[in-house]
């Protein structure tokens, strides 16, 4: 696993996501997919990979973050919200790629470290398939090694199968030789689910990224197939369905230790 002090750098994660319900009805989906990790300083064309432009294999800015295409400039304002200076932090984004012109990413990750290698915070993307963005943003408590342990309150609608009343608690071993992202979701009647993505390191190099392509040529259009595909056997298992219920406190939760006098409130 990754040693506590490991540097993160670029690179690509080829692994599986898993989905296990536990209540009210059992259900489990497991498939194979890549993530790219990217350092937010360093943007730059790598073979098949564009960088804010059209290609067979792209990542756009605008696709994450406010929207508004400077990420790397909205990742310092929100770690200056939480009161984390940003100045002498690398950035790093694990997220899928645009293939094809496609992407839906139902979470990216934001990794903001130490020149020592010491993780400084994670920033928690969501997205769910209405066009709405939240984030969480939770720093890591001096001295604390992976994998990291956090959680918060759900601050906007998922999936029509899980209550707003919930919360989610992250496992978090940072990129290094492997990646873990693990999230745990509880209501108020207990233990909903986990979802997960293990990868292991590949070099991002474009050899390696046109062997991801030839393995997953339509990833990210599966990505979202897989969604409402597993949404129609939930249905036919007689999940029950909450309402959509649109964001109406923001899309920035900043996460603070208990003993902060910060508002820990949705921005």
């Amino acid at each position: 696993m990754t040693p506590p002090n490991a540097h993160i750098s670029p690179a690509l994660y080829s692994g599986s996501v898993v989905h296990r319900r536990v209540q009210p009805k059992s259900h489990l989906l497991n498939y194979r997919v890549f993530n790219l990790l990217l350092d937010l300083d360093r943007l730059e064309d790598i073979g098949p990979l564009h960088i804010n432009r059209p290609g067979l294999l792209t990542f756009y800015e605008r696709d994450h973050g406010d929207g508004k295409g400077d990420l790397k400039l909205w990742v310092r304002t929100r770690l200056r919200d939480a009161g984390i200076a940003p100045d002498d932090l690398s950035l790093h984004v694990l997220c899928y790629p645009r293939i094809l012109g496609y992407a839906f990413n139902p979470i990216t990750v934001y990794f903001a470290t130490h020149a020592d290698g010491e993780t400084a915070a994670i920033l928690y993307q969501v997205n769910n398939t209405m066009s709405e963005r939240h984030t969480y943003v939770i720093p890591v408590s001096v001295g604390d090694t992976p994998p990291f342990r956090q959680s918060c309150d759900k601050a906007m609608y998922v999936s029509p199968f899980t209550p707003m009343q919930s919360r989610y608690s992250f496992s978090i071993v940072p990129p290094g030789d492997d990646v873990c992202i693990s999230i745990r979701q509880d209501g108020d009647e207990g233990h909903i689910l986990n979802a997960s993505f293990t990868g292991n390191r590949q070099a991002l190099t474009p050899a390696n990224l046109w062997a991801s392509l030839a393995k997953h040529p339509l990833m990210t259009l599966k990505v979202i197939a897989g969604i409402h595909y597993e949404a129609f056997h939930l249905w036919r298992k007689g999940v029950p369905i909450f309402r959509f219920e649109p964001q109406s406190r923001g899309e920035i939760s900043i996460i603070l230790p208990p003993t902060s006098k910060k508002q820990t409130e949705p921005a």
